[in-house]
C-alpha cells in the first residue's frame, strides 16, 4: 500500500531524509519512531504531498505521489486536529466530508462518529467542551467518512491519558480490521508495541532499524531504540 524508494530531502542545504526505503502493506499499521528531527513528519509531509523529494519515489497503492497527494486516497490526523470550536462534532464532520467532496446525513454523520469511538452524548456538543482525545476522534470520522485507504498519524497519543490511550489502540485496530492501513510517528514505544504491526527507527533522517512487532516486547524495544539514537 505504501512504498518509499530512496527517499532524500534536504533544508537549507541540511538533509532530512537520506535515502530512505521501506513498505508497507494494506492492513498494517506502522509505527515510526525517532527523536525530534530525525525525519518523521518529513516522510509524512512527502507522502501528503505537502513537499516534494530532492531524490527517490514515493508510492500509495503503486501510483507515484504528485503535488496533489492522491487526495482521495489518504488522511492526515495531525498532532493537534484542527477543528472549528464553535461547531459541534457532527457539524465539523459535515464541513470536513463536504470539502473532501462527500455529503451525508445527519445519522451517517453520528454513525461515523460512533465508529471513532465519541460517545452518542457528544455528537452535537461545541467542540471547545471536548478533550483532545475527543477531537482526535473526530479526525478519526473525518478519514473514515472520507473512505481514505490509508490515514497518516503524527504523535496521535501525545498528551493522552491511559485510557483514551487505550481506546485509541482500539479504533486503529478495528479501522485496519476494516482494511484501512496506518502509519503513525511516534515517541510512544509501548503504544507502538501494542497497536503497531511493524516499526521503523530513524535517526538523522536515516530508516536505521526495522522490526515486526511479533518479534519484540516493548522492553527490548526500548533498550533497541536507545541503543540506536
Amino acid at each position: 500500500m505504501l512504498k518509499a524508494i530512496n527517499l532524500s530531502k534536504a533544508y537549507n542545504g541540511k538533509k532530512a531524509l537520506n535515502d530512505i526505503s521501506f513498505h508497507v502493506e494494506q492492513g498494517e499499521i506502522f509505527c515510526l519512531l525517532g527523536q525530534n528531527g530525525a525525519g518523521k513528519t518529513t516522510t509524512i509531509n512527502l507522502f501528503l504531498g505537502f513537499i516534494k523529494p530532492d531524490g527517490g519515489s514515493a508510492f500509495i497503492n503503486d501510483e507515484e505521489i504528485n503535488n496533489s497527494a492522491l487526495n482521495q486516497k489518504v488522511a492526515y490526523i495531525p498532532e493537534i486536529v484542527q477543528l472549528y470550536g464553535n461547531l459541534s462534532g457532527v457539524e465539523n464532520l459535515d464541513f470536513f466530508s463536504r470539502l473532501a467532496g462527500f455529503t451525508y446525513s445527519k445519522d451517517e454523520l453520528s454513525e461515523f462518529l460512533s465508529q471513532a469511538g465519541l460517545q452518542a452524548e457528544a455528537h452535537y456538543l461545541s467542540l471547545s467542551s471536548y478533550s483532545k482525545g475527543m477531537r482526535q476522534k473526530v479526525g478519526i470520522a473525518v478519514a473514515i467518512a472520507k473512505n481514505a485507504d490509508v490515514i497518516f498519524m503524527d504523535e496521535p497519543t501525545s498528551g493522552l491519558d491511559p485510557k483514551a490511550t487505550a481506546e485509541f489502540t482500539s479504533i486503529c485496530k478495528n479501522l485496519v480490521a476494516a482494511g484501512k492501513t496506518i502509519f503513525m510517528a511516534t515517541h510512544d514505544i509501548f503504544n507502538a508495541v501494542n497497536v503497531g504491526t511493524s516499526i521503523g527507527i530513524m535517526k538523522e533522517g536515516s530508516l536505521v532499524q526495522q522490526i515486526q512487532t511479533k518479534n519484540i516486547n516493548a522492553e527490548q524495544l526500548k533498550q533497541l531504540y536507545l541503543e540506536t539514537i
